[in-house]
């Protein structure tokens, strides 16, 4: 099981939303990379990555801190937010992110994601609201269900797909083990799941499935209700 300390960036600031709601966010850092470099201290091996402004706008807009985040870290980076054509996902690539994540364009474009995960480390983000695709920083509900985008990406050598409850992100409220794997079975490939993970018992539950990848781990951080460093040790 990997964990995956995650990193929302707005206006250059590590803030987390609730259900996704930019109005929402609470800011937990104005130097982002001193909290990756905390995270690598921890035992981190990975970090998500998300630029909140740029799933809006449709490109990325905080690739100064993302910068700033590589140039003094370690682990290893995935990204998502915005990135929907090959010559951005060349350039994450080259300032240092490990990994592209792929969300809108995944429901959009299938066969453009499946052409990327051919020639470059791409996940794709689905992100589900009641079971459906939401799309454009979640503020569009699809009418695809999410177990069927999966399925569109089995065998399509994608590294990972990670799959967000958004009615639970953000909210402390537990992770939906059962949608993870309902991912992870249409899908075939290594999941990661994400939203409402509160504390040790969600980890243990994701572990106890033997079919989840990661767990990517927010809120319950920056509120304390999860200690990360523990974490780290018991599954080193």
């Amino acid at each position: 099981m990997t964990l995956y300390p995650a990193i929302d960036l707005k206006d250059g600031k590590a803030v987390r939303l609730t259900k996704g709601l930019m109005e929402s966010a609470k800011i937990y850092s104005n130097e982002p990379w001193e909290l990756v470099k905390k995270f690598e201290e921890m035992g981190a091996t990975w970090v998500h990555l998300v630029d909140l402004n740029g799933a809006f706008a449709g490109e990325p807009k905080n690739l100064e801190q993302i910068i700033k985040i590589r140039e003094n870290c370690n682990v290893k980076l995935e990204l998502g937010g915005g990135i929907r054509d090959e010559a951005t996902i060349q350039k994450m690539l080259e300032i240092g992110i490990d990994r592209v994540i792929l969300g809108s364009i995944a429901v959009k474009n299938p066969a453009f994601v499946k052409e990327m995960a051919a020639k470059y480390p791409i996940a794709v983000g689905i992100d589900a609201i009641d079971g459906y695709v939401a799309v454009e920083g979640w503020g569009e509900v699809s009418s695809m269900k999410a177990t069927d985008l999966a399925r569109e990406f089995a065998n399509a050598g994608v590294e990972a797909i990670i799959c967000t409850d958004v009615g639970k992100d953000g909210t402390l409220s537990g992770v939906n083990v059962g949608f993870t794997l309902d991912i992870a079975r249409a899908s075939g490939v290594a999941t990661i799941a994400s939203g409402g993970v509160r504390d040790e018992s969600d980890i243990e539950a994701l572990i106890a499935t033997k079919e989840v990848e990661g767990v990517i781990i927010g809120k319950a951080y920056y509120e304390g209700t999860l200690e990360l460093p523990k974490m780290f040790k018991m599954l080193g």
